[in-house]
C-alpha cells in the first residue's frame, strides 16, 4: 500500500465516505499508534498500522482474509432474503469493505466460509479451473452403503448438468455419515449428488478448504478469524 494521509487511509480502510473519516478526525476519535491526532497531517505508511476509532483496535491490510465458522440458518449473500447475512456476524467495517463470501454454502449448511475483499483471491479458491478441494461431511437419511459410496465415486447425473458429476474423493465416516471431497461447487452440489444416488442429505458441514482444515482452527460456530501467512499457504496458490 502507498503513502496516504489519515483521512485517506481511513475511507481506505472502510470507516465511512470521506466527510465522515475527516469529522472523526477533527473530533479527536482517532487514535494513531495510542495518541489522539485531529488533524490530517503527514503521509503515513499504512501496512500493519494501528488504529483507534472511537475505542475500536484496527490493524491497517491492504486486503480482507478471513475465516467463519458458519452457523445455519445465515445466507452467503450481501443482499440476503428470507435469513441474516453471513456479513451481519463481522463487524460494519468489513461490508463497508466490500468483503464478501468466497464461493456460497446453502443456509442451512455449516461450516468452514472464505471472506475477502480481494477480487483476484475470491476467483482463485472459488474457480473450478484451480481445482480447490472442498471437504465436507454430510449427514444422510439412509445408511451409507458401498453401493452409495460407489455411485459417488463413478459419477452420478443430475439433470442440469451434461456430465455426471464425481467426487474426488469419498469414504463413510460411520452408519449414516460419509465426507465427500469435490472441486466443481456447483449450485446444492452435495445434497443434489446424494439424491441423485438414492439417498438424502439431513446436514452438512464443510470441514475444508484446500489444505486448510476447520477442526485445526479452534474456532466456535459464529465465530471469526484472520488468516495468517501460513494458513492462507494452505490454500490455493
Amino acid at each position: 500500500m502507498k503513502k496516504m494521509m489519515l483521512n485517506k487511509l481511513l475511507l481506505n480502510q472502510g470507516f465511512g465516505t470521506r466527510r465522515v473519516c475527516e469529522q472523526l478526525i477533527r473530533k479527536g476519535r482517532v487514535r494513531v499508534a495510542g495518541e489522539v491526532v485531529t488533524e490530517f497531517g503527514d503521509l503515513l505508511e499504512p501496512d500493519l498500522l494501528e488504529l483507534e476509532v472511537d475505542g475500536q483496535h484496527w490493524v491497517c491490510r491492504e486486503f480482507i482474509y478471513v475465516v467463519l465458522n458458519k452457523p445455519a440458518n445465515y445466507e452467503c449473500s450481501r443482499k440476503p432474503s428470507h435469513h441474516p447475512g453471513v456479513l451481519s456476524l463481522l463487524p460494519r467495517i468489513f461490508s463497508e469493505r466490500n468483503t464478501q463470501p468466497v464461493g456460497r454454502l446453502d443456509h442451512d449448511t455449516t461450516g468452514l466460509l472464505l471472506l475477502s475483499d480481494d477480487g483476484t483471491f475470491i476467483h482463485r479458491q472459488a474457480s473450478p479451473k484451480h481445482h480447490v478441494p472442498k471437504v465436507y461431511e454430510a449427514t444422510t437419511h439412509e445408511p451409507v452403503t458401498p453401493e452409495l459410496i460407489a455411485l459417488l465415486l463413478s459419477g452420478v447425473k443430475l439433470v442440469d448438468e451434461a456430465e455426471p458429476l464425481v467426487a474426488m474423493s469419498c469414504r463413510p465416516l460411520d452408519t449414516h455419515r460419509l465426507e465427500i471431497v469435490l472441486e466443481q461447487g456447483k449450485y446444492h452440489q452435495v445434497k443434489r449428488m446424494l439424491a441423485a444416488a438414492g439417498n438424502h442429505c439431513d446436514a452438512l458441514v464443510r470441514t475444508a478448504i484446500g489444505k486448510l482444515r476447520l477442526e485445526e482452527l479452534d474456532l466456535p460456530q459464529g465465530k471469526w478469524c484472520f488468516l495468517n501467512e501460513e494458513q492462507l499457504a494452505l490454500l490455493a496458490p
